[in-house]
C-alpha cells in the first residue's frame, strides 16, 4: 500500500490520495447493497441469497495472489491457504517435479536458495535509465540515421530520462533527508517504550512520549494516518516509503543498487531460467498481500474478523512484488507458476510505468489465456488516464496490438461517506479500465495473526473483483475466463449520478472513465451468470513449452 507523505510543500503524492470530506463508513460498506443501505457496495448478501434460492452448490476455486507475501498463520487466512498435496513439506525435495522445492502454499520468486529474501528494490525507470545512459551517453542521440529498433530505444531513453530526472523535486528531497533522521530517532524511542518493532496510529493514541524526537515522530505519523484515512499505517511502512522516495532521487546520479541479483542468483536476462526462488511466502513484507487475500476469501463462517467475498476458495500466494518495482521476469514466471499449478483466477495488485521485457509478460498472459485463466489487475493510483499514459503490466500485446480476452483492469470506487463515488486517486480510462470496484477504506486482514485494518487503493479494488469472479466460478464452473469478464462488465451498475474525474472536482458520467461505465455488482453478476451456458472447455488449448531444463 502506498501512502501520501507530508512535505514542506504540504503533500508529496507517492500514491494513495486522501479522500476529501470523508466520514467513517461501516467496516463492510463495500459489500453492502445500495438500495437497502444507501452505500455503493457490491450487493454481496443479495448475491448469496440468490444462489441459496437457486439451491446451487459451490465447487472450490483456486485464486492466485501475486503480491509481496501473506501472513500464513492469520486466523482468517490459514484455513483457506492452498496446499500442494503433491509436495511433502520441509523435506527439501521437489516431490511433484514441478521445479520448485517445498512449494506447499505457493512460491517466492524474490528469494534465494539460502533462505534470504529480497525486501526492497529499485524502480524500473531507474533501471532502464541507467542501462540506456550507459549505452548512449548523457545526451539523447539523433535518431535520423538509425534502425527502427534503435529509434524505439532512443524514444524510450528520452521518455525515461524525462521521467526519472524530471520528477525529482530537490526541495522535497531535501525535506525528506531532513526529517528522516529525526523520524528514525523518535521511532527508536517509541519501539522501545511500546515494546514492539512495528506499531500504528492506534498504538499511539494513548502513548504520551517525553522524548522530543518521539513526540515529533508521533505527530508526523498521526498526520499521515489522518491524511490517508487509516489508523493502520505503520512506522515500517512510512520508513519504507521515505527510503523509496530517496532511492528515486538517487537514481538520477547513480546506478540503482541491484538488490535482487546477489540474493536470487538467477540469470535475469534469460526468461527460460525459471526455477529460482524459495518457499518463503511470508517474509518481512506481508501487509499488502495479506490485506488483498482477506478481501478475496477470508473465512466467512468462523465468527472472526471479516467475511471474504468468496466462500469456497483457496489462496495461492506467489511472491514477486518487492518494495519498489517488480521485475518483468518475476511477474511472467509468477503467472506461469500460478497457471501451471491450477489457479483459475489471478489477482494482480501492482504496477509500474516501464516494462522493458513486456514480451515475456505477454507470453505468460497468452499462456494463461490459452488455459482459460482470468487475470484481474489494479489500474493504478496516480489519478491518470491510462488510455494515454503507460501502466504495466497491460493487456495489449506488443506483437499484434490486440487485447487479452482474459484480462480485467479495475479502477477504485468509494462512497459519498468515504469521500466520493470514484476514488480521487484512481487511474481511469474509457478504453483501458474495464470496471470500477470498491477501493476506499476497505477493511481486511493484516499481519499479526488476528489483526484487521483499513487500506485504500486500486490494490484493494482488484481483489474485490477477483473475489467476485471466483464466486461466479464456484457456482457456475463451466464459465470461461472470457465469459467471466463479460459478466462482470455487463452486469455492472451505472451510478445514479455523475462522478468526479479522479484527481479533480470536474463531473462526468462513469461511462467516460471505464469500458463498462459501471460499478461492480455481485448480485447482478450472479443473475446474469445463471442465464448463460458455460463454454469453458472450448477455450483451453495446449500449453506453450519452455526449453530450459528444471533446476533442483
Amino acid at each position: 500500500m502506498k501512502i501520501w507523505l507530508l512535505s514542506s510543500a504540504l503533500l508529496v503524492t507517492t500514491a494513495t490520495f486522501a479522500q476529501s470530506a470523508s466520514t467513517e463508513a461501516p467496516k463492510n460498506w463495500y459489500q453492502l447493497d445500495k438500495a437497502g443501505t444507501g452505500y455503493y457496495g457490491i450487493s454481496l448478501d443479495k448475491a448469496y441469497d440468490f444462489l441459496k434460492a437457486k439451491k446451487l452448490k459451490s465447487k472450490q476455486v483456486l485464486v492466485a495472489v501475486i503480491d509481496g507475501g501473506i501472513d500464513t498463520v492469520h486466523e482468517d487466512l490459514k484455513p483457506i491457504l492452498w496446499t500442494n498435496t503433491k509436495e511433502i513439506p520441509g523435506n527439501g525435495i521437489d516431490d511433484d517435479h514441478n521445479g520448485y522445492i517445498d512449494d506447499v502454499h505457493g512460491w517466492n520468486f524474490l528469494g534465494g536458495k539460502d533462505g534470504r529474501n529480497v525486501k526492497e528494490d529499485s524502480y524500473e525507470g531507474a533501471r532502464v535509465y541507467t542501462a540506456l545512459k550507459a549505452k548512449y551517453g548523457e545526451e539523447i542521440p539523433d535518431d535520423s540515421a538509425v534502425s527502427d529498433t534503435q529509434k524505439n530505444e532512443i524514444a524510450l531513453y528520452k521518455k525515461v530520462k524525462e521521467k526519472v530526472a524530471g520528477e525529482v523535486n530537490p526541495a522535497e528531497i531535501a525535506f525528506l533527508k531532513q526529517i528522516l533522521p529525526g523520524f528514525l530517532k523518535g521511532d527508536s524511542v517509541i519501539t522501545k517504550e511500546l515494546g514492539k518493532d512495528e506499531y500504528n496510529c492506534n498504538d499511539l493514541e494513548k502513548y504520551n512520549p517525553t522524548d522530543a524526537n518521539a513526540k515529533r515522530t508521533k505527530v508526523f505519523l498521526t498526520q499521515l494516518c489522518k491524511g490517508n484515512n487509516s489508523n493502520e499505517l505503520t512506522n515500517k511502512q512510512i520508513i519504507d516509503e521515505l527510503n523509496g522516495e530517496l532511492r528515486k532521487a538517487d537514481a538520477v546520479e547513480n546506478s540503482p543498487k541491484e538488490y535482487r541479483k546477489e540474493i536470487v542468483q538467477d540469470d535475469e536476462n534469460d526468461i527460460t531460467d525459471r526455477f529460482y526462488g524459495n518457499k518463503d511466502i511470508m517474509t518481512a513484507t506481508p501487509f499488502h498481500g495479506t490485506h488483498c487475500a482477506g478481501i478475496i476469501a477470508a473465512v466467512r463462517d468462523n465468527g472472526k474478523g471479516i467475511k471474504g467475498i468468496a466462500d469456497n476458495v483457496r489462496i495461492m500466494m506467489v511472491r514477486a512484488v518487492p518494495d519498489g518495482d517488480e521485475h518483468d521476469k518475476d511477474i511472467a514466471n509468477a503467472i506461469r507458476y500460478a497457471v501451471e499449478n491450477g489457479a483459475q483466477v489471478i489477482s494482480m495488485s501492482f504496477g509500474k510505468e516501464f516494462s522493458p521485457e513486456k514480451k515475456w509478460v505477454d507470453d505468460a498472459v497468452k499462456f494463461a489465456e490459452s488455459k482459460g485463466v482470468l487475470l484481474v489487475h489494479a489500474a493504478g493510483n496516480d489519478a491518470k488516464n491510462v488510455d494515454s499514459t503507460d501502466n504495466y503490466p497491460s493487456p495489449v500485446y506488443l506483437d499484434n496490438g490486440k487485447k487479452a480476452t482474459n484480462w480485467i483492469t479495475v479502477g477504485a470506487s468509494g462512497d459519498p461517506h468515504t469521500g466520493s463515488i470514484t476514488a480521487n486517486f484512481s487511474n481511469y480510462g474509457k478504453q483501458q479500465v474495464d470496471v470500477f470496484a470498491p477501493g476506499v477504506q476497505i477493511y481486511s486482514t493484516i499481519p499479526g495473526g488476528n489483526m484487521y485494518g483499513n487500506a485504500s487503493g486500486t490494490s484493494m479494488a482488484c481483489p474485490v473483483v477477483a473475489g467476485t469472479a471466483a464466486l461466479l466460478l464456484e457456482y457456475f464452473p463451466t464459465l470461461s475466463a472470457k465469459q467471466l469478464k463479460y459478466i462482470i462488465e455487463k452486469s455492472s451498475v451505472a451510478p445514479d449520478t455523475e462522478v468526479n474525474i479522479p484527481g479533480t472536482t470536474q463531473k462526468t458520467k462513469l461511462s467516460e472513465l471505464c469500458v463498462s461505465g459501471g460499478l461492480l455488482n455481485a448480485y447482478e453478476a450472479v443473475k446474469l451468470a445463471a442465464s448463460l451456458q458455460g463454454d469453458r472447455t472450448k477455450e483451453v488449448l495446449p500449453a506453450p513449452t519452455m526449453t530450459k531444463n528444471k533446476k533442483g
